[in-house]
């Protein structure tokens, strides 16, 4: 009897993630949900040689991350200027081994632009890593400027934020801030979703990097669990510094420095050390 109903409840098992697996497959992507306001707009790029004219980079101006006047511009770089790109870690306060990763691209005379892989929110949503599993959400690439994407995690939502130069040629990194600004244009294109596993802020860079790193990035525990992803960079030589691990991570939190430049027309210089 016992066995009977043993194999009885297995069959409902089945039968229910099938059903579940089928549910799934038919949902697709879409742009057209109501989107939160900061990620209503996609950006995009227009690339012409060295030129790449950029579309909808936010600079939302926050007074707490509740309280926000939007703002987006057009802005053209020009490749050849590229001088250094930087990985930012912001750990989230309260959720152990859960990070939020980006990247940031400094240019000649002092442009920088930040490139961030997220979830696209819809008005209410918020985040979970289980929903994340399940075609919840889909993913967007928010261009924006550091008074944006910087200023937001280290002032306003007091997480620490580290800012680290990466170890790359200029070659190197205008290859990556090319093929990211492709992959924006495809996602707005063809929308994708989030996943908590294979599609993520960290899982997309790390694709990005291995286009362009002299030693392939192999999978890591701390690529999903991002939080020490900055460890796991440095192990491999990514970061650059001559520093310890434990004193780069020290120097290259910027929290104090955001905090003290807040209204600095010139943040992003002044929040990197010399």
């Amino acid at each position: 009897m016992f066995k009977k109903l043993l194999k009885t409840f297995c069959y409902i098992i089945l039968a229910a993630m099938i059903i579940f697996g089928l549910y799934l497959s038919f949902k697709s992507p879409s742009h057209d949900r109501d989107w939160t306001v900061d990620q209503a707009v996609l950006a995009h790029a227009e690339i012409k040689g060295d030129i790449a004219a950029i579309h909808n980079i936010r600079n939302f101006r926050y007074e707490s991350t509740d309280k926000f006047t939007p703002g987006y511009y057009d802005k053209s770089f020009n490749l050849e200027q590229i001088k250094k790109v930087y990985y930012i870690v912001e750990p989230f306060s309260g959720f152990r081994g859960a990070a939020h990763t980006f990247l940031s691209f400094e240019f000649e005379g002092d442009q920088f632009v930040s490139i961030s892989v997220e979830i696209r929110k819809e008005k209410g949503e918020s985040f979970s890593a289980v929903k994340g599993l399940f075609r919840e959400y889909e993913l967007v690439y928010v261009i924006a400027d550091e008074q944006d994407v910087v200023k937001l995690r280290s002032n306003y939502r007091k997480d620490k934020v580290y800012v680290y130069p990466v170890k790359t040629t200029t070659e190197n990194a205008k290859k990556l801030f090319l093929d990211m600004l492709l992959r924006a244009n495809a996602i707005k294109e063809k929308p994708e979703f989030y996943n908590t596993l294979t599609n993520t802020c960290t899982t997309n860079i790390v694709s990005h990097v291995n286009l362009i790193s002299p030693k392939r990035i192999s999978f890591d525990p701390r690529i999903l669990f991002p939080e020490n992803s900055d460890r796991y960079a440095y192990d491999l030589g990514l970061i650059d510094t001559t520093l310890s691990f434990e004193k780069a991570r020290e120097y290259f939190n910027i929290n104090a420095r955001a905090e003290k430049y807040v209204d600095s027309p010139d943040f992003s210089r002044r929040i990197r050390l010399p």
